[in-house]
């Protein structure tokens, strides 16, 4: 027992100055990463490994000087397998930390960012690549510390042929997805916090993994798709090219309605808006048919939640516009309708709704009148 003691306290000791030294080290380190993202970078990825590393160091030491048993062989093996669990998540904490570092210098809340999220989503893709090969690598080292498996390796080689054809078919569609994905992330098709439709829905792309892409619609529901969906389905993608977007606010308007004035009205609403770029502000007649005529106000903003308040905006102060100032302008049904014959035309109150258009009274263009109950008087008969 007292020739345990000894090993025991060593374990102790180094367990202890480990932590002492990683304790100093992490204060320093959140001191430094005020001013450096390295440093909190370090902090944030290399802590934990550093702290299981510390405590394998002191497991060595300790087993190192017992006096030999039985059990051994086997608390050292355990101790091997978990030195390779260990040297796997510190390399890649390590390329944690440089893709952090390589992340820093593209920010995307600038806005002109399309660039920023083309690196932002190849780099985490490498990411989840990077981490599931240190995974692949370290099992398989794992697995070699066993008799039984390096006997084995001619055979599992062998029979690898057989295996992986076998595998591929039962993962077909897994194994579609993540091709697909690496297809999408470096064709730049889709990158991260694009503006897209996806199944009528409309929202920006939240995650995007090798087997599957999360888009988080505008009322904060999340939308997973595979990644296949994005090569086989058809999909409008908004800021692709740019951040900036167009919109269009339609208004369904009766044929009195002043075109200029209104012109005006939304080139002074959106002038006095923060949310416009200053790149498009156009009112245009878009359709004249029935009993109404179709405006459609296009107006631009630098991202496309931007774009959506502002859109709202323009809205809101054109139909208060034309409510306050022009009522008459207001969407209304027109009909003709012709009295019976050798009745006295009827009466309408005062301060009753519009009155329908009689036969003296001219017609807006592409109107049809329509005829009430009664016979036609044109009519023979």
């Amino acid at each position: 027992m007292s020739d345990a003691l000894l090993p025991i306290g060593v374990g102790l000791g180094i367990l202890v100055a480990g932590f002492a030294v990683l304790w100093v080290l992490h204060r320093l380190l959140v001191r430094a990463a005020r001013r450096a993202p390295w440093a909190a970078a370090v902090t944030r990825h290399a802590r934990r490994p550093a702290h299981v590393g510390v405590v394998l160091l002191a497991l060595h030491a300790t087993l190192n000087g017992l006096p030999r048993a039985d059990w051994h062989r086997g608390a050292r093996h355990v101790l091997y397998l978990a030195d390779i669990g260990v040297l796997a998540w510190a390399a890649a904490a390590a390329l944690m930390i440089i893709m952090d570092l390589a992340l820093s210098r593209y920010r995307t809340d600038v806005r002109d960012n399309r660039h920023a999220r083309r690196i932002h989503t190849q780099v985490s893709v490498i990411r989840r690549i990077g981490i599931a090969g240190f995974a692949v690598v370290a099992m398989g080292a794992m697995l070699l510390t066993f008799p039984a498996f390096r006997a084995a390796g001619a055979s599992v080689l062998a029979s690898a042929g057989i295996a992986g054809v076998i595998a591929g078919l039962a993962a077909q569609s897994l194994l579609s997805n993540v091709f697909a994905g690496m297809q999408i992330v470096f064709s730049e098709a889709l990158h991260l916090d694009d503006v897209v439709v996806v199944e009528g829905e409309w929202g920006r792309v939240e995650e995007i993994t090798l087997t599957y892409v999360v888009v988080r619609i505008w009322d904060d529901r999340r939308l997973v798709l595979p990644t296949s969906y994005f090569l086989t389905t058809p999909f409008q993608n908004w800021t692709r090219t740019e951040a900036a977007v167009i919109g269009a606010v339609e208004l369904d308007l009766d044929w009195t309605v002043p075109v200029e004035a209104l012109r005006s009205v939304l080139e002074l609403s959106v002038k006095e808006n923060e949310r416009w770029d200053g790149r498009t502000c156009v009112l245009q007649v878009t359709g004249a048919t029935g009993s109404f005529v179709r405006i459609r106000a296009l107006v631009s903003a630098h991202d496309a939640p931007t774009l959506w308040d502002l859109r709202c905006d323009v809205r809101e102060r054109l139909v208060e516009w034309i409510r306050l100032e022009h009522p008459a302008a207001l969407p209304r049904l027109r009909a003709e309708v012709a009295a019976p014959a050798g009745s006295a035309p009827a009466q309408v109150p005062a301060g009753s709704a519009p009155a329908p258009l009689g036969r003296d009274q001219p017609t807006a263009p592409g109107e049809r009148p329509t005829t009430g109950a009664g016979p036609d008087p044109e009519q023979p008969g």
